[in-house]
């Protein structure tokens, strides 16, 4: 999990929260969320050039510079329709890039149609490991710097302490404990929690 924030569905978060992923990413992936316009608004402010454009010889004051989105960018949206609390539509909408591009993205990966499964089904996985964010419940958090810190220790432990089934099995269905960090080659074993704990990094 590269990157989290705790918040609301604003601009400013989805700001705040894009910038910081996009930050970490080598390249660009294949971006998919649900309908939040704030996404398609941030992502085009990342991925841009500032084009002036061409002076008309006309008289009045010369256009400002033009945001043009890079071409190389894939974003697609993903809209659920719902009748007593149950799906019976999903409608995907490319936001940008092409279809052959993504479509050739899809099949390098894990899925095979554009989606947020992935994420919604992360959301659930938190919703029942921490009683603080589960939906309209008396365990609410009480005190937001608090669930900060703690979902940040619970997600340091996702990534390098805990072992991920899916990870861990090669063809051969032999378990061998891998973590999402060792996947990703940032290290090379399973951290215990002194190990987490003890941690500092490196001052840039």
């Amino acid at each position: 999990m590269l990157s989290f924030r705790v918040g609301d569905r604003t601009l400013d978060d989805a700001n705040r929260f894009l910038r910081d992923l996009t930050s970490r990413l080598d390249g660009k992936p294949l971006f998919t969320s649900d309908e939040l316009p704030h996404y398609e608004t941030v992502l085009r402010d990342i991925y841009c050039d500032l084009v002036i454009p061409e002076r008309t010889g006309m008289p009045g004051r010369p256009c400002g510079p033009i945001k043009v989105v890079h071409e190389d960018l894939d974003y697609a949206t993903v809209h659920k329709t719902r009748e007593d609390g149950r799906v019976v539509q999903v409608t995907r909408q490319i936001i940008f890039g092409n279809e052959e591009r993504i479509q050739e993205r899809l099949a390098n990966s894990p899925s095979i149609t554009i989606n947020t499964a992935y994420v919604e089904r992360s959301n659930l996985n938190w919703r029942l490991w921490d009683a603080h964010l589960a939906r309209k419940s008396v365990t609410f958090a009480k005190a937001l710097p608090w669930l900060k810190a703690k979902l940040a220790i619970g997600i340091s432990f996702y990534n390098f302490i805990r072992p991920h089934e899916s990870l861990s099995r090669g063809n051969d269905r032999v378990f061998r404990a891998k973590s999402p960090a060792m996947a990703a080659g940032i290290t090379q074993k399973i951290w215990s929690v002194l190990d987490l704990l003890w941690f500092r990094p490196l001052c840039q």
